[in-house]
């Protein structure tokens, strides 16, 4: 077979999930991320638990699936077709799906265990973040940020602040050309949230020396803030 995905690599792969009655609640062609970056988690973003600082606005739909895929995914080779039972805990858990959520697929019950057929279509390097237009920076800073919210609001703290990290982390870095005062201001904006957000993080991990760490490279960005 192929090449296994290393860490840090981005992943494509075709992903059919069904119920055990043999419903199927999931059907995607091709979908991409990074496994261990937190992006494979069913997400209502801007839902009925913000995180810190997450701004207001309805519930919508976040493409993001359970971390079965995730954790499951770096095991199978370049081509391989794999069969991955999931328990709740790693498909969508206790509360279930619901249409409120993702309009467009089916329900899956509370607590439903999910199979999928997942093949491993491409394998890549991570594009480099620091080397993006900023436009493309402060997108991706803002969806790894929303994705920490989500986190937060579970209760997984370590997560939450692996996501506001690698949210600094694409919005840090001098890019493939310099920003114009606009995106200047916004990164700085959202550097500062996301500081705000890690030093929240830090303190539900009791790591209130890191908190303050945050808290002050916040102030150094914004003293207002």
């Amino acid at each position: 077979g192929g090449p296994r995905p290393r860490p840090g690599q981005e992943v494509s792969v075709k992903a059919l999930g069904a119920l055990e009655d043999g419903g199927l609640v999931e059907r995607d062609p091709r979908l991409t991320f990074v496994p261990g970056h937190g992006d494979v988690v069913q997400v209502c973003m801007r839902g009925d638990r913000p995180g810190p600082g997450s701004p207001r606005g309805p519930p919508r739909p976040n493409p993001h699936r359970p971390q079965a895929l995730e954790l499951g995914v770096p095991t199978m080779e370049l081509g391989e077709v794999c069969l991955f039972l999931a328990a709740p805990p790693y498909g969508y858990g206790r509360p279930g799906r619901q249409r409120r959520c993702v309009r467009r697929e089916p329900d899956v019950p509370p607590e439903a265990p999910l199979l999928f057929e997942v093949t491993l279509l491409e394998v890549r390097d991570d594009p480099d973040t620091q080397r993006l237009p900023p436009g493309a920076r402060l997108r991706l800073g803002a969806q790894k940020r929303e994705r920490g919210n989500f986190h937060f609001a579970r209760g997984d703290f370590a997560a939450a602040l692996r996501s506001y990290r690698l949210a600094l982390r694409s919005l840090d870095g001098p890019g493939v050309a310099p920003p114009g005062p606009q995106e200047e201001e916004e990164l700085r904006e959202q550097r500062v949230k996301c500081l705000n957000n890690c030093a929240a993080a830090e303190l539900r991990l009791q790591r209130p020396g890191a908190a303050l760490a945050s808290c002050e490279a916040a102030l150094r960005l914004s003293p207002e803030n």
